[in-house]
């Protein structure tokens, strides 16, 4: 919208002097900024309305030493993603290029995923309250809405990458040539690609600032990988990043440095009150719409493989409840792990909460400079 209006101005007032606002990585501070303000304000009013409305988080699990280990958590505050989603948005809007395709698929995918964790948080909430044996949405419910917006979202992004010969490729780390894409191909992966993302988004929001911190790792690399997959290194002589790089050029997927950035500020703003001893938890209503966003980043991008190294603990946490589910029942009911996802594992093993926490963020962080020291190893 800032954007908008300033380049308005440059043509009305034939220059003002000031350039800043074209370029991407400038806009992008702004909007992590703002969006970290944003989140930062209005989370205290945001938690009390929650705490009046008694939309608390009351979780059971199918272990009673977990349960035991849980039980603080009762009560807290959940459904705090809307406190993310709102400064996304807000930072979004405010500094990103809405003409951008990229950049409208990405509102899409907030509004859209974060409709769906809404209505599930919604529905769990009033089961407690009102004695309802439905608790949230059934999982093929769940399931059907995150195809449904993972179809029109791969749909128009393979539109948009008719006329981009390396947006239409598969890209593996390692390996500087791109292995061309049937359509139907990239319709599927891209389905299974953001349903899985914001599962295993999902399935890790277990513990105090757990997905909160690792998002941070993740988003804050996607900026660095929509940055170099469309802007120049020297525009003088048209060298773009991802030919000094040997990776996939994407033109106007810079844009969605902003976007990312704009993430990377909310959840840093929101990890302020949900580190621990939390005061509030994301919810279904945050976690699935960030994991959506990481998966839909990943595919702009080209990335969707190395998207497993950069977000090595959601596939540590989405690999390890697959695992426990298909052993409990192929072995009758015996279990690889104490209990699933992983990180409950470890803490019924004896490690505290913020142990836990603090080491997967360090994990992140490694699986992070892992994937960075990639893109140069073509």
């Amino acid at each position: 919208m800032i954007y908008h209006l300033l380049s308005w101005l440059q043509d009305i007032l034939h220059g003002i002097g000031f350039y800043a606002y074209e370029d991407v990585l400038f806009r992008a501070t702004l909007a992590a900024l703002t969006s970290l303000a944003i989140a930062v304000l209005i989370a205290p009013k945001v938690i009390r309305w929650l705490m009046r409305m008694k939309i608390g988080d009351r979780p059971e699990f199918h272990h009673a030493a977990l349960n035991k280990l849980m039980q603080d958590r009762t009560n807290t505050p959940t459904m705090g993603g809307i406190i993310i989603l709102a400064a996304v948005l807000a930072g979004t809007l405010l500094w990103a290029r809405l003409d951008n395709p990229f950049i409208r698929k990405a509102i899409f995918i907030v509004i859209w995923y974060g409709g769906i964790g809404a209505v599930d948080d919604w529905l769990k909430l009033t089961s407690h309250t009102h004695q309802r044996s439905r608790d949230g949405l059934k999982a093929w419910e769940k399931l059907v809405f995150q195809f449904g917006g993972a179809v029109l979202v791969g749909i128009f992004l393979y539109s948009d990458f008719q006329q981009l010969p390396d947006a239409r490729r598969l890209w593996l780390p390692f390996y500087k040539y791109g292995i061309p894409l049937a359509g139907w191909m990239f319709a599927i992966l891209a389905v299974l690609y953001i349903s899985a993302t914001s599962n295993a988004v999902n399935l890790t929001d277990g513990m105090d600032g757990l997905a909160s911190g690792c998002l941070v790792v993740v988003s804050t690399v996607l900026i660095i990988l929509c940055y170099i997959a469309s802007e120049y290194m020297s525009s003088s002589v048209q060298v773009t990043w991802a030919s000094y790089l040997l990776l996939p050029h994407v033109p106007q997927s810079g844009e969605l440095a902003i976007f990312f950035a704009a993430i990377t500020g909310a959840v840093l703003g929101f990890l302020w009150y949900n580190c621990h001893p939390a005061q509030v938890f994301m919810g279904d209503v945050g976690s699935l719409p960030l994991g959506a966003a990481m998966g839909y980043g990943a595919i702009v991008t080209r990335n969707e493989i190395l998207l497993f190294v950069i977000g090595g603990v959601f596939v540590m946490e989405l690999v390890s409840v697959i695992l426990q589910v298909g052993y409990y029942k192929y072995s009758g009911g015996k279990r690889i792990f104490r209990c699933a996802p992983i990180h409950h594992h470890f803490h019924l093993c004896g490690w505290s909460e913020p142990q836990i926490v603090v080491r997967f963020w360090l994990l992140s962080i490694a699986f992070a400079i892992m994937a960075l020291a990639t893109l140069k190893l073509r």
